[in-house]
């Protein structure tokens, strides 16, 4: 009987052997493991088709975003709402650093950086990318749109996102959303009143083909200058106009040097978020839905901002004593007609469908 008894034992513990090597085995083959907490009761009973809590899924980041502009601008305030949010919403695990005032570089710098992968995100305009990008110069399109809210309908459109994305995904970036900053507009000492007054006027722009055509239709003289020199130009008298959004101009005190800001509203200046489209695509599920819901949050957050604060940098332009000067609806016109060849350019270059896509037609 005792034989028995100890054969019985020795089964029974070579069972509990083997149990615990096979669970062992298991754990060794999962690709990520997680510390062993005591299960509750309540832990217990939870139901297997609730989705558990994203930050428990998501891996530890510490990624930066670059940016050129101040940090008093949507530019700015778009690209920290979206690191507060991720942060927030992966419980601290995915952490963005924010680096302004060109720090990690310029628009161009940022953009190869990205590529290489040694900037993680961006926030910038669109128009230094037209030379990574040529099709994105369907947003070089001058006075293509009237009205913010019509771009913002154009950009929100699926079908245009979906082309969109695709000419990002094919220069090796990731589309994460758009803002905007309004339009770009002129800031001169010559007051424009008519087609002559641009004449002449030797205004600085950004390093963008399109956006020389544009000006050089209008019989202006465009230089292209590193954003940096443009206050000590424009007080050096080296060039005697410039062309930002209202942000822009406020947030670095152009006005200072110019007696005069144009309403030309020739151009969205549409903010952009992007990334690495290795970086993105390298991401799990959890970690995607953490980013792109991020962007649809400060996306809305840097529209409303825009709007809010886009009276306020007009009456701060006015208090300077510089005057605001608004384009008559015969002056636009006029500049339609003027830069139609810049359009139909541009529609040659990047094709008709992507530029029907844009305009809705």
């Amino acid at each position: 009987m005792k034989g028995i008894r100890k054969m019985k034992k020795m089964k029974s513990l070579i069972s509990i052997v083997l149990v615990l090597v096979l669970a062992l085995s298991l754990t060794a083959c999962g690709e990520k493991t997680t510390p062993e907490t005591p299960a509750t009761p309540a832990e217990t009973e939870t139901p297997a088709s609730e989705t558990p809590d994203a930050s428990a899924e998501v891996g530890e980041y510490n990624w930066n975003l670059a940016i050129d502009s101040p940090e008093d601008t949507v530019t700015f305030l778009y690209g920290k709402k979206f690191a507060d949010l991720v942060s927030e919403a992966s419980g601290g695990k995915m952490k963005i650093q924010i680096f302004a005032n060109g720090t990690l570089g310029g628009d161009r710098e940022a953009l190869e950086s990205c590529l290489g992968g040694d900037v993680n995100f961006i926030v910038q305009t669109t128009a230094p990318q037209v030379n990574f990008m040529p099709k994105l110069a369907v947003f070089d399109l001058p006075v293509a749109y009237a009205t913010i809210d019509e771009v913002r309908a154009a950009l929100d459109n699926s079908d245009f996102m979906s082309t969109i994305n695709q000419v990002y995904a094919d220069g090796g970036y990731k589309l994460l959303g758009y803002a905007d900053q309004s339009f770009r507009i002129m800031s001169t000492n010559k007051k424009v009143e008519s087609m002559d007054d641009f004449k002449g006027q030797k205004i600085r722009t950004m390093e963008n083909p399109n956006h020389l055509a544009f000006w050089k239709a209008l019989g202006a003289n465009p230089a292209p200058m590193a954003f940096a020199e443009v206050y000590i130009g424009l007080q050096q008298g080296t060039i005697d106009a410039q062309e930002n959004p209202y942000e822009v101009i406020v947030a670095n005190k152009l006005y200072e040097q110019q007696k005069y800001v144009v309403q030309t509203n020739h151009i969205p200046h549409i903010l952009s978020l992007i990334t690495n489209k290795a970086l993105y695509d390298g991401l799990n599920d959890a970690e995607k839905a953490i980013i792109d819901e991020a962007v649809t949050e400060a996306k809305a957050y840097a529209r409303e901002q825009a709007d809010s604060r886009a009276e306020e940098r007009m009456n701060a332009i006015k208090d300077s004593g510089t005057e605001v000067v608004p384009v008559s609806a015969e002056l636009y016109e006029q500049i339609k007609t003027a830069v139609q060849p810049v359009f139909d350019e541009i529609r040659s270059q990047v094709g008709d469908d992507l530029v029907d896509a844009y305009l809705g037609e």
